[in-house]
């Protein structure tokens, strides 16, 4: 679905929006923190912990030439919520599939295929995962262990955790716990709760090799807090980050462009755009990669 743009190109592209000088002051990357209900609680949720109060119906999706599942759940019975993408504070949109997610599997695919990527013993954290696609590509690929967060805990119960089950299912060569034509079965774990406290629960050890997110970028206040949550958690040296998100969040006023601002900011990491995706029918979207300078 996503065209790689690095197929030619010896060097990726470095994206610089601010010339040399990273760290110049800008009024406007000094985001108005807006005020908000009360983050729900940290909590690790286990795998026995799957809501049996909401109807998850499994529909197939056709990414990176693999026929995935995607659960499908209704907001009003876990939310009481009708016909509603988020409500921030409260629900984050984790229940609807973002088109994002397809995304970055098509670029995960391709960067691996081009021999710049590999999951295999690698430690993955998919950062507000909702379905987990991204995530349960990573399980399917031989990561180690792959540990999926979302805001809200009953996404995880009602969703996360039925989607994962399901495609596993599908695969059972990953839960044998065998090493079996080269691959190995994954560890599974999910946690809920806001990035400014998430860390807190996450079992980081020395850091994850891969952080995945898609569409996590749109409110402006939460990017802090995205950040600082990546910069804590990323392997050091040679952890990754594969972002897919719109260059632009109309209405919310987020973005991958607003995001990168932040990061060039800081200038702790170097990002190089993967994929782009122009299609007509919504905004232009992409997929970026970061990495410890």
């Amino acid at each position: 679905m996503a065209s790689d743009k690095s197929n030619d190109a010896p060097k990726e592209a470095i994206f610089r929006l601010f010339g040399d000088n990273p760290t110049s002051g800008l009024g406007f990357l000094d985001f108005p923190e807006k005020p908000l209900p009360p983050p729900p609680p940290c909590l690790e949720v286990l795998l026995s912990e799957v809501s049996a109060d909401a109807k998850c119906s499994m529909e197939p999706v056709d990414v990176a030439g693999l026929t995935l599942l995607k659960g499908r759940v209704s907001t009003e019975e876990v939310f009481a919520l009708s016909n509603s993408d988020l409500v921030p504070g409260k629900y984050e949109g984790g229940l609807k599939l973002w088109e994002g997610s397809l995304d970055l599997i098509a670029a995960l695919n391709s960067e691996m295929g081009n021999g710049r990527l590999s999951f295999t013993g690698k430690r993955v954290l998919e950062l507000g995962c909702g379905h987990g696609l991204p995530g349960i590509f990573a399980c399917l690929k031989a990561a180690a262990a792959v540990h999926f967060q979302d805001f809200n805990a009953e996404v995880l119960r009602c969703l996360t955790i039925p989607n994962v089950t399901a495609n596993m299912e599908e695969n059972p060569q990953y839960l044998s716990g065998e090493v079996k034509e080269g691959r190995i079965s994954t560890e599974t774990r999910f946690f809920s709760g806001d990035w400014g406290e998430v860390h807190s629960i996450l079992d980081q050890g020395t850091g994850y090799d891969v952080i995945l997110m898609a569409e996590t970028v749109y409110s402006i206040p939460a990017l802090p807090n995205l950040y600082k949550l990546i910069k804590k958690c990323l392997s050091s040296p040679h952890g990754i980050v594969y972002m897919a998100a719109k260059k632009y969040y109309f209405g919310v006023g987020g973005g991958s462009r607003r995001f990168l601002s932040l990061v060039e900011k800081d200038g702790l990491l170097s990002s190089s755009l993967v994929a782009e995706v122009a299609d007509g029918s919504s905004n232009v979207r992409e997929v970026w990669k970061l990495h410890l300078k």
